[in-house]
């Protein structure tokens, strides 16, 4: 019997990691506080398309990972301010864009800064991305070797997925 097969009142979640050259996603599987990964990857739009051509792909992208892979709700990492305005701009659109076909197809979307789900994985918010890489491969033995943007749209995935559980379980008490 399969892992997954065990997991009988398990939940998909989709993580997002926006950006407008690489959004990474990601789909865990929760039961409690057990995890299990179905799958992740990477949209990158061409960067000689125009903007709107460009949020669209990410738009479509997110709806067929959301299609083929059905998750029941949705995280994503919220928006850093940079030094440069237009890029944290742009950021934004990028953003909107993930946003929205989650929220299209009836998903709830959480929202979690990035030093929440570092330190939800790492321990610390000061993290960096080799360490949140690593982590994530420990907690989801099956992922294999994500690339750095899917990594961290597992990771928040798996960050919601505990919050997920320690709701759970604070309610209980």
């Amino acid at each position: 019997m399969l892992r997954s097969e065990r997991m009988t009142n398990a939940i998909r979640i989709l993580g997002l990691d926006p950006g407008l050259r690489r959004t990474g996603w990601g789909v865990v599987a929760a039961d409690g506080a057990r995890l299990s990964h179905i799958a992740h990857g990477v949209i990158a739009p061409d960067d000689r398309l125009g903007l709107a051509d460009r949020l669209l792909i990410l738009f479509r992208g997110v709806e067929a990972v959301i299609e083929r892979h059905g998750p029941v709700e949705a995280a994503v990492e919220e928006t850093f301010m940079t030094a440069n305005g237009a890029s944290t701009l742009k950021l934004g659109h990028a953003r909107a864009a993930a946003m929205i076909a989650p929220a299209a197809a009836g998903l709830p979307v959480a929202e979690y800064a990035a030093k929440v789900v570092k330190k939800a994985l790492v321990g610390t918010g000061a993290a960096d991305k080799a360490q949140v890489a690593f982590m994530v491969a420990r907690l989801l033995p099956g992922a294999g070797v994500a690339g750095g943007d899917a990594a961290d749209a597992l990771a928040v995935a798996i960050c919601h997925a505990h919050a997920r559980t320690a709701r759970r379980l604070g309610s209980a008490a």
